[in-house]
């Protein structure tokens, strides 16, 4: 086949749709704007029969084939696959013949799972001589658990030891949650049609996708707020980072007032302190307790130090700002609710972040509610799970269970965008679209990454960017410095703050080797 590179598409959003929002979509193109099924169907099978020849492209492929549309975009998989010349088999999980119109005339040779239930060795046998396996058993729309056929043909999958290419969802994912209910297809890689569905971004589903690729397969465009969720990609990021005119100067690219350490707490003030500046602030001020005066000046040179205990001096150097941090390394005690009221009344109207202490005196009520904070300002709050459920007041459980439902609830009762923290992390806001992370992995699971996040992200408030995209170019940009330093467990925030200039410095649609446009991310399904 060619080796011509692909097309690059959707470079300014990248949708996440529900299995149920990607039908109703699918149905609209087909019904009302004349999109023939077929052709749709014909550029998902030979979009992904060409990410299949570049992975593995050597060997038999076999694939397990199901009803509906799913089994359908594999058998066009398989023909387009035959006619460059690779040898193919299918087996057939489904109680109907394929569909031979999808075939044009070439003959795939196709094997009932007479076996299924009975003696599966020769499945086992044929899976294990295949070199990849492709995955058609269940579309986007499961809602249960696979049923036992299915669940079987799911099981020799996984126990063949082969790689295995899922085609838009691995099967036993549910599409709309990335809940698995009893078995589920452990990809290697998973091709979105379209789009990549949002169940294949949410936990648990999330560790079967293996490398998520989504391609493009001849949908007309999609209208704002079609779908309530979407991606953040390399293209997408590399499209909304905030530029400086050739005119700019310091005042003119953001100050930002950050507040944060108590007395032995400096260090959480300073990673916020020096990712802020990283992010490209162009002016910046660190209130602080005096105990941290000579920490912070030594190891922050070029922030302004403005001590916590001169209250006329923090209201000043607030209304000298345009916008605030407050939280890293705060504390939770009297003087801290103290401190963060009379910031309140000093910055009036300045785009905030909430991290940390700053959240714990909100729901605790020793400090201002997020409510009073996002009355007259938008604010963006960054809790983990811990944090949430004091906030919302709402068990660990119940956030859980709707990840997303739960931080759009916490949005619409305070005013305020969420950026939930956890893998994916989300960034909600009260209405509109919720951005899902990509680039997050568990090498960013110790102490300080939150201080980084938080410095990130309100520094970009005060560049000009909205609370929802600077939550969300936060999460990608501290994921993505975490991929490059590529330390693994080792990895430090330091570390992470020193390779955030790369990363802003990065252009172009994506960060893959593969030669295909849109790879949302790669990851290690081990972790």
């Amino acid at each position: 086949m060619s080796s011509t590179p692909l097309r690059p598409f959707a470079r300014s959003r990248v949708w996440a749709p529900t299995a149920k929002e990607a039908a109703a979509f699918d149905r609209e193109a087909i019904e009302r704007q004349g999109v023939p099924q077929a052709a749709l169907m014909e550029c998902a099978g030979r979009s992904a029969a060409e990410i299949l020849d570049r992975l593995f492209p050597r060997g038999e492929v076999l694939a397990l084939i199901g009803a509906g549309n799913n089994g359908g975009d594999g058998l066009v998989m398989l023909r387009t696959l035959h006619a460059w010349g690779r040898p193919v088999r299918a087996v057939l999980v489904a109680d109907r013949d394929p569909r031979a119109d999808l075939l044009h005339g070439w003959q795939i040779p196709f094997e009932a799972d007479d076996g299924l239930g009975h003696d599966l060795g020769p499945l086992d046998t044929a899976l294990r001589a295949a070199s990849v396996i492709v995955d058609g058993v269940l579309g986007t729309g499961l809602s249960g658990p696979p049923r036992d056929r299915q669940a079987q043909a799911i099981r020799a999958i996984n126990r063949s030891g082969r790689p295995v290419l899922a085609l838009d969802t691995p099967s036993g994912v549910n599409g709309d949650t990335g809940q698995i209910a009893g078995e589920a297809v452990d990809a290697e890689v998973t091709v979105a049609l379209g789009w990549p569905k949002l169940g294949t971004l949410l936990q648990p589903g999330r560790s079967k996708v293996g490398r998520l690729i989504a391609v493009e397969i001849g949908f007309p465009p999609v209208p704002d707020q079609v779908f309530a969720a979407a991606a953040t990609t390399p293209a997408w990021a590399a499209d909304n980072w905030p530029r400086r005119e050739p005119d700019a100067h310091k005042n003119s690219v953001g100050t930002l007032l950050l507040v944060g350490g108590c007395p032995g707490m400096a260090g959480a003030v300073v990673m916020a302190a020096r990712a802020a500046l990283r992010a490209g602030v162009g002016l910046l001020r660190v209130v602080s307790s005096s105990e941290n005066r000579s920490i912070i000046q030594e190891s922050v040179p070029e922030a302004i130090f403005v001590p916590s205990e001169d209250v006329g001096a923090v209201r000043d150097a607030a209304a000298a700002s345009q916008a605030v941090g407050t939280g890293p390394g705060l504390g939770d005690g009297a003087d801290a609710g103290a401190l963060l009221a009379a910031v309140l009344e000093a910055s009036e109207g300045l785009p905030t972040v909430l991290d940390a202490d700053a959240l714990n005196l909100a729901s605790s009520g020793a400090g201002p509610g997020v409510g009073k904070w996002a009355a007259n300002r938008p604010v963006l709050v960054t809790p983990h799970l811990g944090e949430m459920v004091r906030l919302a007041e709402v068990t660990r459980e119940g956030i859980e269970e709707d990840r997303i439902g739960a931080a759009r609830d916490l949005a619409k009762t305070t005013g305020a965008v969420v950026l939930l923290k956890g893998l994916p992390s989300i960034v909600v806001p009260p209405e509109g679209t919720c951005l899902v992370d990509t680039m997050a992995s568990s090498d960013l699971a110790s102490g300080g990454m939150g201080d980084v996040l938080a410095g990130v992200a309100a520094s970009l408030l005060a560049q000009g960017v909205g609370p929802d995209q600077a939550g969300a170019l936060a999460l990608y940009g501290t994921g993505r410095a975490a991929s490059r330093a590529a330390l693994g467990p080792s990895l430090t925030p330091s570390d992470v703050i020193e390779q955030l200039p790369v990363v802003w410095t990065e252009a172009g649609p994506g960060i893959s080797d593969l030669d295909h446009p849109f790879v949302i991310f790669d990851q290690d399904p081990a972790r």
